[in-house]
């Protein structure tokens, strides 16, 4: 017998069935969780070094130079990715200026997007099974859900990176086939998911290259084997024209970049960024053989305490055969799942970005297993012991939040980060939001309501992005983003004309300095380069002084006084300098 919780939100779904109302709902909660996820204060920070400059940099090069088929960043070609994301960030740049806001806009429509993919594919799976429950009517609302509220969609989703743009081109392409696949019965609508597939297909590989049609169609191929229908689906895929619409979309720029770059495209593009990146670590992206099993266990969080169980629950091998086309979603997001973070474990790279396009997999592979145990008349032992692993960790995050400023104030470059995050009062907001959703799933474990445990996963993490992520990054920014932007106010400021500026560091590069500037620089990772460069533009007798961003520690490990050169502005860490290289 349902108790008051479960017919209040029977009340809830029974009133959707108008047509106003099923039509209002959905759009009124992809919209709720775009703004919450992706869209909230998207262009109020700076942008995030080391990789969201290059690209912002790079499409502003193409919008100002006017060369959409050459990639640039600091006067040097930038072959890492095809030029999609730079194109749409350049678009982004002409209707609304080049900010944060305009270089972020593509990510954050591609992850809006991916919420719709999400909600209308698992709407058309639920609308496939009988009879219609009101368990049932809740899984798109669910699984759009766990697709947006969790770390790796927050975080690629609001940042300028190509990520974001792959995953839906990525992920919309095998949701496209998978809506084709399963309506037979239908061969028009059949075919339109079908030459979408291909039209996504092509726009994948503009975004990232081989991959993007390699790893999808690997995907789609198991499956096939899987459900003995290879031959079948192959008579009905549409190929000819589908192939013909890949091509046409894909092939134009990669030969038009080699016919203006030459062999140096092949080398860079295809050589060492695709086929390097698998057999060989590049760019010191190195991990253990688990590096992408533990990303998916951190930035899937909270949904990843269930994946194990849901993946179980979807491996049904002796029904793959037998059961009709449209109950095959489940099968269809675990071999998904399986290709993509199989593929980059193998691959010698490792970098946290490559397991993004499985997270709609993964949030399918969930919202399934939890619609499952919404069915269930008493709770079984896959969610009494999920459950309790999450009420734990939910204790577990309450203590780490609290505590977590006195373990930020150790990089140097934001040596006050903890301290600014105990002014605004985060330890205590995060601590109070992960205790209630302790106390809220404690209550429903003895009310006997674990089934329903996933709403206090939704609300707990929601208000977290809201009251602890969102005012945090923002403080991150401040200590970590800020002084940067600063810096490059001075740089304009104060250089002269023609003067070159370096900037020299032991850490990582900085090229948020080039966004904002506007102008090349010379970045040194090694304070030992500093003394040989000063040396080598004295000797050519080209420039007069050297504009140089540093910190004390880079002079002091350099062996440089402070008397060999001028002071301009200190600005956190940061020392604006100038060098004088001749009389």
């Amino acid at each position: 017998m349902k108790g008051r919780f479960e017919r209040s939100i029977a009340a809830i779904v029974k009133s959707g069935r108008s047509r106003q109302v099923a039509h209002f709902l959905p759009i009124l909660w992809i919209l709720l969780l775009s703004w919450l996820v992706l869209f909230n204060h998207l262009g109020s920070t700076g942008l995030l070094d080391e990789t969201e400059p290059l690209f912002a940099e790079a499409a502003r090069q193409m919008q100002v130079t006017g060369d959409w088929i050459t990639p640039y960043f600091n006067g040097v070609t930038r072959f890492d990715k095809p030029p999609l994301i730079y194109w749409l960030m350049a678009i982004a740049y002409h209707t609304i200026g080049v900010n944060e806001w305009a270089a972020r806009l593509p990510s954050a429509i591609s992850g809006t997007l991916l919420i719709g993919f999400c909600f209308y594919t698992l709407r058309f799976f639920e609308n496939q099974l009988k009879p219609h429950t009101v368990h049932l009517k809740i899984l798109p609302f669910l699984g759009s859900a766990i697709f947006s509220l969790n770390l790796q969609t927050l975080f690629f989703g609001r940042l300028g990176y190509s990520d974001m743009l792959l995953s839906v081109c990525f992920g919309g392409a095998l949701f496209s086939f998978f809506l084709g696949y399963a309506q037979p019965e239908n061969p028009k609508v059949q075919t339109r998911f079908y030459l979408a597939f291909y039209g996504l297909l092509a726009l994948a590989v503009l975004t990232k290259g081989p991959v993007g049609v390699v790893l999808p169609g690997t995907i789609v191929l198991i499956f096939l084997v899987c459900v003995g229908k290879v031959r079948e689906v192959l008579r009905e895929i549409k190929l000819v024209p589908g192939i013909a619409i890949f091509l046409a979309l894909s092939v134009p720029w990669y030969v038009l970049a080699y016919l203006r770059n030459g062999e140096s495209f092949v080398n860079s593009f295809f050589g060492y960024h695709n086929l390097e990146r698998f057999t060989h670590v590049v760019n010191q992206h190195q991990g253990a053989w688990y590096f992408h099993i533990l990303i998916v266990l951190v930035g899937f969080f909270p949904w990843s305490i269930y994946l194990p169980a849901a993946i179980v629950h979807s491996f049904q091998p002796r029904s793959w055969r037998q059961s009709p086309r449209s109950s095959h979603l489940g099968l269809f997001a675990l071999i998904w799942f399986a290709v993509v973070l199989g593929f980059f474990t193998i691959a010698a790279t490792k970098y946290i970005t490559y397991t993004l396009p499985l997270v709609p997999a993964a949030a399918i592979l969930v919202a399934l297993w939890w619609h499952h145990q919404m069915q269930q008349d008493a709770p079984k032992w896959d969610l009494k012991l999920s459950v309790y692993v999450s009420l734990g960790l939910c204790i577990t995050l309450a203590a780490v939040t609290f505590y977590s400023p006195h373990w930020l104030n150790g990089d140097p470059s934001m040596p006050r980060l903890g301290l600014r995050m105990q002014e605004a009062g985060l330890p205590q907001i995060g601590f109070l939001i992960w205790l209630g959703g302790a106390i809220a799933g404690t209550f429903l474990i003895f009310g006997r309501k674990m089934r329903w445990f996933w709403a206090v996963n939704l609300a707990t993490y929601a208000a977290f992005i809201l009251f602890f992520i969102t005012p945090f990054v923002g403080v991150l920014d401040t200590e970590r983003q800020l002084p940067l932007r600063e810096v490059a106010q001075t740089v304009i400021q104060v250089r002269q004309a023609n003067e070159p500026i370096v900037m020299a560091t032991d850490s990582f590069e900085k090229p948020s300095l080039v966004f904002y500037t506007q102008q090349p620089i010379t970045f040194f990772n090694r304070s030992a380069k500093i003394k040989p460069y000063l040396e080598q533009v004295r000797q050519q007798k080209t420039q007069r002084s050297i504009l140089m961003v540093t910190t004390l520690s880079t002079l002091n490990e350099a062996k440089i006084s402070p008397q060999a050169y001028q002071l301009l502005k200190q600005i956190g860490v940061y020392r604006v300098i100038r060098f004088l290289v001749s009389s």
